[in-house]
């Protein structure tokens, strides 16, 4: 929070980011620029935040329009994508031993070259959700502070540059389209989507799901599609709003960024995604290689961006979005497990070096 912004409601402060957003979305639309409802609030409010405008997030809507995507990737979920599950197998099984090497290198960079505690560094290196690494690493006795800021600079990083590689790179065009207008879809499809959501989004909370805003709406729709409730994903219009707020989310993590805090920290973060890149790009390779996916679907599969991000990137792309997923929520699962153990352990030898 900025002494700007204490001269200004929280109504007020919302507002302004409200206004910055569409206008950074009404001009990139002008420009014809790629995912101009991603983009242009992401832009808009990250140059707001080091400008240190009078900001803030717009809480539960921010939170709630996750679970849009939460259902998108649901719907896709058929009998189909379970008979593709054995050939996913041994790129599933990459996946752990990518977050090793993220490890090994991710934790001496932040500790060696950039003076970070051994608990900040641990949490700092791991390609986890935002919230869950800040929330985890404050519980071992991280800086909260410091971990927003590292997640928060790769998760703007890997979603500003992948589609730049997605279009030069892999030749993939964003244009996708994004689904059906609502007016095209039967009424009680979008009312059990709305339902799922919702009830996903709360009863996932309730009962301590981590991710629960994705995972929760996600789970209840893949039952509706596997049930042969739902044929279609959400419609475009809520698509579009999920991207809007999903953009204004990131710039508004830099709301109240210190020069101190962009050399240290912000550069600490920029750097490590050179560092990720290339494990994910080796990782994209090997996979491709071995023929156990497709190119585009590999490099979004281990690209350690944010879930809601790459599946909006998945979805405008036209990638598989099954295969995506299954490969991000895996990363997820072994993240959340993996991070308290080792962060024990991890906390037990530093205590006896001391």
């Amino acid at each position: 929070m900025t002494a700007s912004s204490l001269h200004l409601s929280p109504l007020m402060q919302r507002s302004v980011t409200l206004i910055l957003a569409m206008l950074g979305t009404a001009v990139f639309w002008a420009l014809n620029l790629p995912l101009p409802f991603l983009f242009g609030p992401m832009s808009a409010c990250l140059i707001a935040a080091l400008a240190h405008a009078p900001m803030r997030d717009f809480g539960q809507i921010s939170v709630g329009s996750r679970t849009i995507l939460g259902v998108a990737v649901g719907a896709s979920i058929t009998p189909s994508l379970f008979a593709e599950l054995p050939k996913m197998a041994a790129s599933l099984l990459l996946i752990p031993v990518f977050i090793l090497l993220i490890a090994m290198v991710g934790v001496p960079f932040f500790r060696k070259f950039w003076g970070f505690d051994d608990k900040t560094a641990f949490f700092a290196a791991m390609p986890g959700g935002f919230q869950d690494m800040v929330i985890f690493g404050a519980e071992a006795g991280a800086n909260p502070r410091t971990l927003s800021l590292i997640h928060g600079t790769r998760v703007l990083i890997i979603v500003t540059l992948a589609p730049l590689f997605l279009t030069l790179f892999y030749g993939v065009e964003l244009t996708n389209p994004l689904g059906e207008p609502a007016s095209a879809l039967p009424l009680h499809e979008l009312i059990l989507m709305a339902v799922a959501a919702f009830v996903g989004w709360k009863g996932g909370e309730k009962i301590g799901l981590f991710g629960a805003s994705i995972l929760g709406p996600l789970i209840l729709t893949a039952a509706l599609s596997l049930g042969d409730f739902i044929h279609t994903r959400p419609p475009r219009e809520a698509i579009l709003f999920a991207q809007f707020f999903i953009g204004c989310g990131i710039g508004v993590k830099f709301v109240g960024v210190t020069w101190s805090e962009l050399r240290r920290v912000v550069a600490a973060g920029f750097t490590y995604v050179i560092l990720l890149a290339v494990l994910a790009a080796a990782f994209t390779a090997v996979v491709t290689a071995l023929g156990l996916g497709q190119p585009v679907e590999a490099f979004l599969a281990f690209a350690p961006g944010g879930q809601a991000e790459m599946t909006v990137l998945a979805i405008v792309s036209g990638a598989d979005l099954g295969y995506v997923v299954t490969h991000h929520l895996a990363r997820i699962v072994v993240v959340i497990i993996g991070a308290p153990i080792a962060a024990n352990l991890l906390l037990r030898w530093s205590k006896s070096r001391d």
